[in-house]
């Protein structure tokens, strides 16, 4: 059953419904940003945050705060294992036992279970996968991320899509926000950009700057003063602190600052990794252009591992709550645009999801001061 059958809208009105579409990013950065946000929507500010908590507790909002990245922040990497069926909860226990493994999926291909490691160093990164290969005894792929073309799961859950970005509301001015559900079009593309991606990241942070990141991994307090809670926590002035937060979002250490939506929840849990040979040549075109189509959640480059029999260099990833529409669509893009050698590896079970682990950080931060 999905999660629209659960009727997960039932009960919401159109400020609700504007702050789960509009608010996924933007969030103020300033002392009382739920006041700033209630000014917007036309109700007060213990009324703005009673809503975003409320959302929250019925798990339409995973959480509040900072979406983090970990590329850029430390030493990440996709992994995968092709765990024995008859031991692949065994694996399983064993992979998800590292804090540094944040992301856990079944997937439908022979490479069948796929996590993400994020640590403070590629060393300390390249450790963890060693000692996963030992405990389990199955050889890992690494496919460290080589270019980010378009990384964002941002997008409207309050809809009948299909697949995300099917729609987006049309503008309306702040005051039209708060009142009749606003009307739908079709999105033309999303802007992109080829950004390459080190393996050597650290971020380049100050001590405050690492505390601060440790600090909200898990998401903002919702109170009427997150950013002075935040303050507190990590022993530093609320300017300073809001002054950090606007410098690690220009820096992009934090891609964005708003609610963090269940996509599960509100339906879009039919999604799919479809992976491809692309001529090396081709590749920046190719992953610029497919990145700008609105329909494709995330686009990038990894490298292609010949000697594990992996010829894939470009992901794509696409969200929907019909597999049958996200198949439709993954049609569309080898016939229009990726013309090349693919697969389609269904996620089919979650293993573990939580943010990425920053807390290395710190000490590496204060050792550098």
């Amino acid at each position: 059953m999905s999660a629209l059958d659960d009727d997960w809208r039932s009960g919401l009105d159109a400020v609700d419904a504007t702050l789960i579409d509009e608010y996924q990013s933007g969030f103020p950065v300033e002392e009382r940003p739920f006041r700033a946000v209630g000014d917007v929507l036309g109700v007060s500010e213990d009324e703005a945050l009673e809503r975003v908590r409320a959302l929250r507790e019925r798990g339409v909002f995973r959480r509040f705060g900072a979406v983090l990245n970990p590329p850029v922040i430390g030493s990440s990497t996709l992994a995968a294992v092709r765990a024995p069926e008859d031991r692949f909860d065994e694996v399983a226990a064993v992979i998800n036992e590292y804090r540094q493994v944040n992301h856990n999926y079944r997937r439908d291909h022979p490479w069948n279970m796929w996590f993400v490691v994020t640590a403070g160093s590629q060393e300390k990164r390249d450790e963890i996968i060693a000692d996963i290969e030992a405990r389990t005894g199955c050889e890992v792929l690494v496919l460290p991320m080589l270019t980010d073309y378009y990384i964002d799961l941002e997008f409207p859950v309050v809809n009948d899509d299909r697949f995300a970005r099917e729609t987006q509301p049309t503008d309306a001015s702040p005051e039209e926000r708060a009142g009749e559900p606003r009307a739908r079009e079709s999105l033309a593309e999303t802007t992109v950009s080829a950004t390459r991606i080190s393996e050597d990241a650290t971020g380049d942070l100050t001590a405050l700057e690492a505390a601060l990141l440790v600090e909200i991994q898990d998401g903002f307090p919702l109170s009427s003063t997150p950013y002075r809670d935040v303050a507190d926590a990590i022993d530093a002035p609320v300017d300073e602190v809001i002054a950090a937060v606007d410098r690690l979002l220009a820096d992009g250490c934090i891609k964005r600052i708003g609610c963090v939506v269940n996509h599960v929840v509100t339906g879009f849990d039919a999604n799919c990794m479809v992976v491809w040979d692309v001529p090396d040549d081709e590749l920046d075109d190719r992953g610029t252009s497919v990145g700008s189509l609105p329909y494709v959640t995330l686009c990038y480059h990894r490298p292609r591992r010949p000697e594990q029999e992996w010829p894939y260099n470009l992901f794509t990833m696409i969200h929907g709550r019909d597999p049958d529409a996200v198949d439709e669509k993954i049609d569309e893009l080898a016939a229009e645009y990726l013309p090349f050698t693919h697969e389609r590896l269904y996620s089919t079970e979650t293993l573990k999801q939580t943010g990425a682990r920053y807390d290395e950080l710190v000490a590496s931060a204060e050792t550098d001061e």
